[in-house]
């Protein structure tokens, strides 16, 4: 049974979900800070002595986030690497009764769950910092920005408040910015951390399994929706080893006739190799998000995946739809940050306008369906 980084989509959700509720409650409470006395005279006063109370819970939200999020990703580690185990055996069942056996005995991989459960907290420690000074500066220049309009003449205190709300609300809490300038919001990078982190899981607790049973080649499947990232190396053989060039190796066949075994001849087939599964990661196979899956490749049983039919829809429309989503949340969390019933209309009208746009773009490609969790922003499913 093919292993592939989808498999872990469902654990990397449930994380996504802790850090969309997060955010929610981090701008609610934002809000709650700055609409406080809004219409008083001394509003400017009053923000000032009530910045240490929003430091204090932001900073509780955030190692409540950390806790809970730490022990979710250990358990989606733990999972991700039993479910690539299982797929690992599932495929060895044309192999020899002792290494199938072994293979079903190899341990659960606690040091290798262990090591990616610390390279996650490495990556997404510095996080947790930054949502405390996030909030904390958006506050500050919100209360800026909005005591200084009104004697400026440009705009009410309330309108200057909810111009900067919004655009915090629009962008996102901003938890990343990668080495291209590309900002991740918080939830965002999170689940793309855990996507990247599971599926590694998984290859590895499959990848560990094979290599117990002696098997040292894999093979990459076709998908129908194939990214640039990845498109070389569709249907291509791997070995796990360090080898670095493409050649062609001969390699004992994986079922022996009765009539060989025990005698000096071996039989052999003939396998073109196209790199290691390390190179192929390096270069970008098994991103997040990636469709593909990798299976056991065994000489002289294993047959390559056809090739898929193209299909109508195209990996630009699959993007297109992933950016829909990202609109539909922004206006979404719009809506939470309004200081008014005229805010909150306007922000819901957007978001149905972005829906509606959803509706005729899934209805327009036959290979895409609509995923409502994706367009939330909460944990109400």
């Amino acid at each position: 049974m093919p292993v592939s980084p989808a498999d872990a989509e469902d654990l990397a959700a449930a994380v996504r979900v802790l850090y969309e509720d997060a955010e929610l409650a981090l701008l609610e409470r934002l809000r709650a800070a700055v609409a406080e006395g809004i219409d008083s005279p001394l509003w400017a006063e009053i923000k000032l002595r009530s910045l240490g109370d929003l430091r204090a819970a932001v900073e509780r939200i955030a190692v409540a986030l950390e806790r809970d999020a730490s022990g979710l990703v250990a358990a989606a580690l733990a999972t991700a690497y039993g479910r690539g185990r299982q797929a690992a055996v599932a495929e060895l069942g044309a192999l020899e009764e002792g290494q199938r056996e072994q293979a079903a005995r190899v341990l659960p991989g606690a040091p290798a769950v262990d090591r990616l459960a610390a390279s996650y907290a490495a990556d997404t420690r510095p996080l947790y910092a930054r949502i405390t000074r996030a909030i904390v500066d958006a506050f500050r220049d919100i209360t800026t920005r909005a005591a200084a309009s009104p004697l400026l003449g440009t705009q009410t205190r309330r309108q200057a408040s909810q111009r900067a709300l919004d655009a915090l609300a629009a962008r996102g809490i901003a938890a990343f910015t990668d080495r291209a300038g590309r900002n991740w919001q918080l939830a965002s990078y999170a689940e793309m951390a855990v996507r990247s982190v599971t599926a590694r899981a998984a290859v590895e607790g499959h990848v560990d399994t094979l290599d117990t049973a002696g098997v040292g080649l894999v093979i990459v499947s076709r998908a129908p929706l194939r990214c640039p990232l990845c498109a070389r190396w569709e249907g291509k053989v791997l070995s796990l080893s360090d080898v670095r060039d493409v050649r062609e190796e001969q390699h004992p066949h994986a079922v022996q006739p009765a009539g060989l075994r025990g005698l000096l001849t071996t039989r052999t087939t003939q396998v073109r190799v196209a790199g290691s599964l390390a190179e192929a990661r390096a270069d970008g196979l098994f991103h997040p998000n990636c469709r593909h899956s990798l299976s056991a490749y065994l000489p002289g049983v294993t047959t390559r995946p056809p090739e898929h039919a193209t299909p109508g829809t195209t990996y630009a429309d699959t993007q297109r739809q992933r950016a829909i989503e990202r609109h539909i949340r922004r206006w979404k969390r719009e809506q939470a940050v309004a200081l008014d019933d005229s805010a909150r209309r306007r922000a819901g009208e957007f978001v149905r306008r972005w829906q509606a746009a959803q509706r005729e773009h899934v209805a327009a490609h036959d290979d895409l369906r609509r995923k409502p969790a994706r367009e939330q922003i909460t944990g109400a499913r």
